[in-house]
């Protein structure tokens, strides 16, 4: 299904891809660059972004077993609060919003990587936005192996409940991220995660260029 981009006046861009693809980064990048332009910014994340949000996250991510319905269903009500309450009027005052990861995560993950089924999972994640899309989205793309061997070497808490999965599991959503973008490319942009951070930045970056969001 085709959307109307996100906003006459600001500008949504969401970073996908697979764990330890190195969003954080290029979201950090990116920001200093926006605001260095001027740009009035909004940088957040999915799930959190809201007090809610960081309540659902850390019962989704790092609390006791949540079966794969129920999961969906909880990242469903997490974006509808944070499209709600923080995306729609931050774009509405003409803001740049940066989101780390958005609806195509949770199609990815719950709908590819748990197998509930591509459609159901779509449906429902764009019912709770009310079919807002980011103007462009980025996915970052990384092979299963790599993910895993950048989330082994981080330091500080151990791997969350998605992270933990195996590579099979990672595989599947890394795959249905570049069908995603590959069924639209004029909204999307796939940049190989391996390259380092500043190559894939200046990558961003042109395509900012050429949307009028950058100079």
């Amino acid at each position: 299904m085709t959307t109307a981009p996100a906003s006459p006046t600001g500008f949504f861009l969401a970073f996908e891809g697979g764990d330890g693809a190195g969003k954080s980064t290029q979201v950090r990048l990116l920001v200093a660059v926006l605001e260095a332009a001027g740009r009035e910014v909004l940088v957040t994340r999915q799930p959190g972004g809201t007090p809610l949000g960081e309540a659902l996250r850390a019962l989704v991510l790092h609390g006791e077993h949540v079966v794969p319905r129920a999961e969906a269903l909880i990242y469903a009500a997490d974006k509808a609060q944070h499209v709600d309450t923080v995306v729609v009027p931050a774009l509405a005052a003409g803001r740049v919003v940066v989101t780390d990861r958005y609806v195509d995560s949770s199609v990815a993950y719950q709908g590819a990587g748990r197998d509930l089924g591509v459609d159901d999972v779509t449906r429902l994640q764009r019912w709770a936005v009310a079919d807002l899309v980011p103007d462009l989205t980025v996915v970052l793309d990384v092979a299963p192996e790599v993910g895993r061997a950048r989330r082994v070497s981080r330091v500080g808490a151990g791997p969350d409940r998605l992270e933990a999965e195996g590579d099979a599991f990672h595989a599947a959503v890394r795959e249905h991220f570049l069908v995603l973008a590959a069924a639209d490319p004029a909204r999307y942009l796939v940049v190989d995660g391996a390259l380092p951070a500043e190559q894939i930045h200046d990558r961003v970056h042109q395509r900012l260029v050429a949307a009028g969001v950058l100079s």
